[in-house]
């Protein structure tokens, strides 16, 4: 009998679910996902990411039967893969944010939506558009909008371009080769294996990649907004 595999919210918070389930191709989609489609904001990215560092080998053996004949080679054609994955989901996320420009721009204040909290984003991309699209994609949440807000906001798109993939190329490295290498240092230096305790190591990304959002969310300091309307014409 073939057994039904059962989905809890707890598989979906979890990087390991995904890569023992869903091997290299769903992981790729869930990076463009939580990068290009709002609705990926909840999605395990830093996790997932340094949780395939430690199985880069086993998921590009599902792409070439054989892999690529050494480790590093695997770690780097996974690194690549993931980063135009990135690059693309941040694409889409420009996209849609400057087609819902105009409207946004246009559209009256209500109960949800405040004219000057979107002047306040367009503010902040003109003075530091390019460190935020970098710093975004070390931060959960944040960087599922940033794309989206950067094309709400009209930023220069090829600004918007150039740091894209600098900041999806450093996001990408840093946490697949963390995750490779500090599991062989730690099985080499202290016998202790990493992919036996998943679970605290992903508790402790979340809150060393979220602490930045929260302390400026509650300790950072708010400035009125004058930004005229990049839309005014339209």
């Amino acid at each position: 009998m073939l057994e039904l595999l059962t989905i809890t919210f707890k598989d979906l918070l979890n990087p390991d679910f995904y890569i023992n389930n869903g091997g290299l191709w769903v992981m790729l989609f869930i990076v463009f996902a939580e990068t290009g489609l709002m609705i990926g904001f909840f999605l395990p990215g830093d996790s997932l990411l340094f949780v395939a560092g430690i199985y880069s080998s086993k998921l590009i053996a599902s792409l070439t039967a054989a892999g690529t004949g050494g480790a590093f080679l695997d770690l780097v054609v996974l690194w690549i893969l993931v980063t135009i994955c990135g690059i693309l989901g941040n694409a889409v996320g420009y996209w849609f944010g400057h087609k819902s420009g105009p409207y946004l721009f246009h559209r009256k204040d209500s109960f949800l939506f405040k004219q000057k909290h979107l002047k306040q984003a367009k503010d902040f991309y003109d003075k530091h558009g390019g460190q935020a699209i970098v710093f975004a994609r070390f931060l959960p949440i944040v960087r599922t909008f940033a794309p989206i807000i950067a094309g709400i906001v009209a930023m220069d798109r090829k600004k918007f371009v150039m740091y894209n993939i600098v900041g999806c190329a450093a996001w990408v490295f840093a946490m697949l080769f963390a995750g490779h290498y500090l599991d062989q240092l730690f099985m080499a230096k202290f016998n202790f294996d990493l992919k036996k305790h998943l679970e605290v190591i992903v508790i402790g990304i979340v809150i060393i990649t979220t602490f930045p959002v929260l302390f400026k969310l509650f300790f950072g300091k708010r400035n009125p907004a004058h930004v005229e309307d990049p839309y005014k014409n339209v």
